[in-house]
């Protein structure tokens, strides 16, 4: 069973027409038949309810900082209150969505992940292997899978996964053909700041190995060549205006171009 695996952004998230448009473009690719697997993060959210629990937000190199504190209020807004409302936001548009996390079913696994620049990033995730059996069973069964980038870590730990990385891992593990990363910046600027129109594989580890490319679009396109590289087709970065959309494509060509 092929399948799209479609990440939303936690930023997109926060506004309510980019993310009307976002559940639209879902919920049409879906009732014309497409099988699609969404995965989210929600950062922003996360962000006000840490203000709000006086609880100092850390990043080091895009990925949040998770100590044990960081990591229930991560659990209890992305597997809760984002999954949830995104759960019935899709009801209102008359899709059926079952909401899950990357725990669920051991469907994906992390180990902890290395530190950044010598910091430690606590009880943060880096996937390592995925059973897609649940996700399989619930596309099976007529229920779009909503997940939210929560993993499991030894022992029954928790662990707080980036969520671009979690898609990629879940693109692989399905066997999906595309992978679209739904964001709210206009695409992947070059050296000289312009949203590029083409680049190759090559070019992005040359981006990535420079200052160009900064905060949550660096494990984005991190991920994204992970998931190339392990046998994803094609990876789409949209941004809030369709036209202006990266493609990555793999297996026989793999390059980044706008669409």
């Amino acid at each position: 069973m092929s399948a799209t695996v479609v990440k939303l952004g936690g930023s997109l998230l926060e506004s309510r027409p980019l993310r009307a448009a976002a559940l639209e473009a879902i919920a049409t690719a879906w009732t014309s038949g497409e099988r699609l697997v969404v995965v989210h993060g929600g950062g922003k959210r996360i962000d006000k309810m840490l203000a709000a629990l006086d609880i100092p937000k850390k990043v080091q190199g895009g990925l949040r900082v998770t100590d044990a504190e960081t990591l229930d209020v991560v659990v209890a807004i992305l597997s809760g209150l984002v999954n949830k409302t995104l759960v019935a936001e899709l009801k209102e548009r008359g899709i059926s969505a079952a909401g899950l996390s990357g725990a669920d079913g051991g469907t994906l696994w992390a180990e902890f992940h290395e530190a950044v620049d010598g910091v430690d990033l606590g009880f943060v995730g880096r996937p390592v292997s995925c059973d897609a059996r649940l996700l399989r069973a619930v596309l099976g069964a007529g229920f779009l899978p909503l997940v939210a980038s929560v993993a499991l870590g030894r022992d029954g730990t928790l662990l707080n996964v980036n969520a671009d990385a979690a898609a990629a891992a879940l693109a692989v593990a399905l066997g999906a053909r595309k992978l679209v990363y739904l964001t709210d910046v206009e695409g992947v600027r070059d050296e000289s700041g312009e949203v590029a129109d083409r680049l190759d594989a090559a070019d992005v580890r040359r981006l990535l190995g420079s200052e160009a490319v900064t905060g949550g679009m660096r494990p984005k396109l991190g991920s994204a060549l992970e998931a190339l590289q392990a046998g994803v087709s094609e990876v789409l970065v949209a941004g809030p205006d369709r036209h202006r959309a990266a493609v990555l494509e793999g297996k026989g060509g793999t390059h980044l171009a706008a669409a």
